[in-house]
Protein backbone atom coordinates (compact mmCIF):
# COMPACT_ATOMS: atom_id res chain seq x y z
CA UNK A 1 0.00 0.00 0.00
CA UNK A 2 1.45 3.14 -1.06
CA UNK A 3 1.62 5.93 1.68
CA UNK A 4 1.90 9.63 0.96
CA UNK A 5 5.33 11.15 1.54
CA UNK A 6 3.68 14.44 2.95
CA UNK A 7 0.80 14.83 5.02
CA UNK A 8 -2.55 13.08 3.91
CA UNK A 9 -4.55 16.13 4.50
CA UNK A 10 -2.30 17.78 1.76
CA UNK A 11 -2.87 14.54 -0.41
CA UNK A 12 -6.36 15.09 -0.20
CA UNK A 13 -6.40 18.97 -0.72
CA UNK A 14 -4.71 18.25 -3.77
CA UNK A 15 -7.05 15.54 -5.37
CA UNK A 16 -9.45 17.07 -8.37
CA UNK A 17 -13.03 17.80 -7.30
CA UNK A 18 -16.13 19.19 -9.84
CA UNK A 19 -14.24 17.53 -12.80
CA UNK A 20 -17.68 15.94 -14.03
CA UNK A 21 -19.30 17.34 -17.05
CA UNK A 22 -22.46 19.01 -15.98
CA UNK A 23 -25.30 19.19 -18.40
CA UNK A 24 -27.32 21.90 -18.58
CA UNK A 25 -29.64 22.90 -16.26
CA UNK A 26 -31.92 25.87 -15.82
CA UNK A 27 -33.29 25.83 -12.15
CA UNK A 28 -35.94 28.52 -13.27
CA UNK A 29 -36.99 25.84 -15.73
CA UNK A 30 -37.85 23.09 -13.65
CA UNK A 31 -41.40 20.66 -13.53
CA UNK A 32 -43.57 21.61 -10.53
CA UNK A 33 -43.14 17.70 -9.18
CA UNK A 34 -39.60 16.42 -7.96
CA UNK A 35 -40.66 12.70 -9.03
CA UNK A 36 -40.42 14.39 -12.80
CA UNK A 37 -37.72 15.89 -12.79
CA UNK A 38 -35.48 12.97 -10.84
CA UNK A 39 -36.71 10.48 -13.05
CA UNK A 40 -35.15 12.91 -16.15
CA UNK A 41 -31.92 13.32 -13.98
CA UNK A 42 -31.83 9.42 -13.19
CA UNK A 43 -32.33 8.44 -16.97
CA UNK A 44 -30.00 10.76 -17.89
CA UNK A 45 -27.26 8.97 -15.77
CA UNK A 46 -28.42 5.81 -17.11
CA UNK A 47 -27.93 7.00 -21.03
CA UNK A 48 -24.49 8.47 -20.07
CA UNK A 49 -23.77 4.98 -18.96
CA UNK A 50 -23.27 5.62 -15.35
CA UNK A 51 -22.00 2.76 -12.99
CA UNK A 52 -24.99 1.57 -10.76
CA UNK A 53 -26.76 4.71 -10.89
CA UNK A 54 -29.57 3.49 -8.99
CA UNK A 55 -27.33 3.37 -6.40
CA UNK A 56 -28.41 5.49 -3.13
CA UNK A 57 -27.14 6.39 0.48
CA UNK A 58 -30.08 5.72 3.24
CA UNK A 59 -29.43 7.48 5.95
CA UNK A 60 -31.53 6.39 8.97
CA UNK A 61 -31.69 7.59 13.00
CA UNK A 62 -30.18 5.18 15.55
CA UNK A 63 -31.14 4.23 18.99
CA UNK A 64 -29.90 6.66 21.68
CA UNK A 65 -26.46 6.28 22.32
CA UNK A 66 -25.20 8.55 25.58
CA UNK A 67 -25.64 11.50 25.88
CA UNK A 68 -25.23 12.25 21.95
CA UNK A 69 -28.42 10.63 21.88
CA UNK A 70 -29.64 9.50 18.95
CA UNK A 71 -27.21 9.12 15.81
CA UNK A 72 -27.81 8.62 12.23
CA UNK A 73 -26.51 5.58 10.14
CA UNK A 74 -25.83 5.04 6.42
CA UNK A 75 -25.35 3.01 3.77
CA UNK A 76 -25.69 2.24 0.28
CA UNK A 77 -28.69 0.09 -1.17
CA UNK A 78 -30.30 0.12 -4.95
CA UNK A 79 -33.36 2.05 -5.78
CA UNK A 80 -35.90 0.04 -6.70
CA UNK A 81 -38.58 2.33 -8.57
CA UNK A 82 -40.60 5.96 -8.21
CA UNK A 83 -43.34 6.43 -8.62
CA UNK A 84 -46.46 8.49 -7.14
CA UNK A 85 -46.07 6.63 -3.73
CA UNK A 86 -42.19 7.52 -3.35
CA UNK A 87 -38.66 6.62 -3.81
CA UNK A 88 -38.83 2.59 -3.54
CA UNK A 89 -36.39 0.66 -1.59
CA UNK A 90 -36.47 -3.14 0.20
CA UNK A 91 -34.45 -4.39 3.48
CA UNK A 92 -34.81 -6.94 6.13
CA UNK A 93 -36.35 -6.16 9.08
CA UNK A 94 -33.23 -8.27 10.71
CA UNK A 95 -31.53 -5.50 9.81
CA UNK A 96 -29.97 -2.51 11.86
CA UNK A 97 -31.34 -0.54 9.00
CA UNK A 98 -34.40 -2.23 9.68
CA UNK A 99 -34.12 -1.99 13.32
CA UNK A 100 -33.97 1.87 12.71
CA UNK A 101 -37.07 2.33 10.70
CA UNK A 102 -39.33 0.47 13.46
CA UNK A 103 -38.35 2.74 15.90
CA UNK A 104 -38.16 5.68 13.46
CA UNK A 105 -39.30 5.93 9.92
CA UNK A 106 -37.69 9.60 9.64
CA UNK A 107 -35.34 8.92 6.37
CA UNK A 108 -32.70 10.77 4.47
CA UNK A 109 -31.54 9.40 0.57
CA UNK A 110 -28.61 10.88 -0.88
CA UNK A 111 -28.08 10.12 -4.96
CA UNK A 112 -24.28 11.39 -5.96
CA UNK A 113 -23.14 10.98 -10.17
CA UNK A 114 -19.72 12.57 -10.02
CA UNK A 115 -19.30 12.30 -14.01
CA UNK A 116 -22.57 14.33 -13.79
CA UNK A 117 -22.03 16.55 -11.34
CA UNK A 118 -25.46 15.78 -10.28
CA UNK A 119 -27.17 15.27 -6.48
CA UNK A 120 -29.75 14.84 -5.16
CA UNK A 121 -31.35 14.31 -1.41
CA UNK A 122 -34.70 13.39 -0.69
CA UNK A 123 -35.72 13.74 3.24
CA UNK A 124 -39.19 11.76 3.97
CA UNK A 125 -40.60 8.98 5.79
CA UNK A 126 -40.42 5.23 4.89
CA UNK A 127 -43.91 3.70 4.81
CA UNK A 128 -44.33 -0.10 4.63
CA UNK A 129 -45.57 -1.41 1.57
CA UNK A 130 -48.96 -3.33 1.33
CA UNK A 131 -48.41 -7.07 1.72
CA UNK A 132 -48.84 -8.10 -2.04
CA UNK A 133 -45.72 -5.14 -3.38
CA UNK A 134 -43.35 -6.58 -0.64
CA UNK A 135 -44.13 -9.67 -2.02
CA UNK A 136 -43.43 -8.97 -5.29
CA UNK A 137 -40.37 -7.11 -4.05
CA UNK A 138 -38.76 -9.92 -2.74
CA UNK A 139 -39.59 -12.88 -5.47
CA UNK A 140 -38.19 -10.15 -8.27
CA UNK A 141 -35.07 -10.18 -6.66
CA UNK A 142 -31.97 -12.70 -7.86
CA UNK A 143 -31.99 -16.18 -6.38
CA UNK A 144 -28.54 -15.59 -4.49
CA UNK A 145 -30.38 -11.84 -2.69
CA UNK A 146 -33.48 -13.98 -1.80
CA UNK A 147 -30.90 -17.05 -0.14
CA UNK A 148 -29.17 -14.80 1.78
CA UNK A 149 -32.69 -12.91 3.26
CA UNK A 150 -33.56 -16.44 3.79
CA UNK A 151 -30.28 -17.06 6.08
CA UNK A 152 -32.04 -14.31 8.35
CA UNK A 153 -28.83 -13.51 10.24
CA UNK A 154 -28.05 -10.33 8.28
CA UNK A 155 -25.59 -8.05 10.33
CA UNK A 156 -25.20 -10.25 12.94
CA UNK A 157 -21.39 -11.57 13.84
CA UNK A 158 -19.81 -14.74 12.87
CA UNK A 159 -16.55 -16.82 13.67
CA UNK A 160 -16.15 -18.99 10.45
CA UNK A 161 -16.83 -18.44 7.05
CA UNK A 162 -18.24 -21.97 6.76
CA UNK A 163 -21.73 -20.65 9.16
CA UNK A 164 -22.32 -18.62 5.68
CA UNK A 165 -21.78 -21.84 3.54
CA UNK A 166 -23.39 -23.77 5.53
CA UNK A 167 -26.61 -21.10 6.29
CA UNK A 168 -26.88 -20.65 2.42
CA UNK A 169 -26.95 -23.84 1.31
CA UNK A 170 -30.13 -24.55 3.42
CA UNK A 171 -31.90 -21.68 1.99
CA UNK A 172 -31.02 -22.19 -1.11
CA UNK A 173 -32.58 -26.03 -0.56
CA UNK A 174 -35.69 -23.79 0.77
CA UNK A 175 -35.72 -21.87 -2.56
CA UNK A 176 -35.99 -25.09 -4.20
CA UNK A 177 -38.65 -26.37 -2.41
CA UNK A 178 -40.78 -23.27 -1.76
CA UNK A 179 -39.50 -20.69 -5.30
CA UNK A 180 -42.56 -18.17 -3.83
CA UNK A 181 -41.44 -18.32 -0.16
CA UNK A 182 -41.22 -14.75 1.90
CA UNK A 183 -39.68 -14.23 5.00
CA UNK A 184 -41.82 -12.55 7.51
CA UNK A 185 -38.69 -10.17 7.81
CA UNK A 186 -38.19 -8.80 4.57
CA UNK A 187 -40.06 -5.14 3.76
CA UNK A 188 -40.28 -3.03 0.81
CA UNK A 189 -40.96 1.04 1.81
CA UNK A 190 -41.80 3.65 -0.05
CA UNK A 191 -40.14 7.19 1.01
CA UNK A 192 -42.74 9.47 1.02
CA UNK A 193 -40.63 13.22 0.53
CA UNK A 194 -41.20 16.31 2.51
CA UNK A 195 -38.42 17.95 0.65
CA UNK A 196 -35.67 16.90 -2.43
CA UNK A 197 -33.01 18.93 -3.34
CA UNK A 198 -31.61 19.22 -6.83
CA UNK A 199 -27.76 19.99 -6.81
CA UNK A 200 -25.65 20.42 -10.27
CA UNK A 201 -22.00 21.57 -9.30
CA UNK A 202 -19.87 24.38 -10.92
CA UNK A 203 -16.26 24.30 -11.08
CA UNK A 204 -16.40 28.18 -10.21
CA UNK A 205 -18.24 27.09 -6.96
CA UNK A 206 -21.53 28.86 -8.41
CA UNK A 207 -23.98 25.47 -7.75
CA UNK A 208 -26.88 25.74 -9.03
CA UNK A 209 -29.21 24.43 -6.60
CA UNK A 210 -33.42 24.41 -6.30
CA UNK A 211 -35.54 22.99 -3.47
CA UNK A 212 -38.67 21.38 -3.62
CA UNK A 213 -40.95 21.73 -0.28
CA UNK A 214 -44.13 20.05 0.31
CA UNK A 215 -47.22 22.69 0.67
CA UNK A 216 -50.40 20.20 1.52
CA UNK A 217 -51.11 18.68 -2.02
CA UNK A 218 -48.96 20.75 -3.56
CA UNK A 219 -44.91 21.87 -4.06
CA UNK A 220 -43.18 24.78 -3.67
CA UNK A 221 -39.66 25.50 -5.13
CA UNK A 222 -37.04 27.50 -3.37
CA UNK A 223 -33.44 28.76 -5.18
CA UNK A 224 -30.90 28.27 -2.76
CA UNK A 225 -27.31 29.98 -3.18
CA UNK A 226 -24.07 27.50 -3.42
Amino acid sequence: MLRPSGSLRTLLRGLPVLVGAAPDFDPDQVPDDPVELFIQWLLHAVECDIVEPHAMTLSTVGAAAGEAGPRPSARVLILKDVDAAGWNFGISSASRKGADLARNPAVSLTFYWPALGRQVRVDGVAIPDPPQVTAEDFLARSEGARAMVLTGRQSEPYSDPEEISEALSKAHLELEHSPTVVPVEWGSYAVRADSVEFWQSDAGRRHRRVRYERDGGRWSTTLLWP
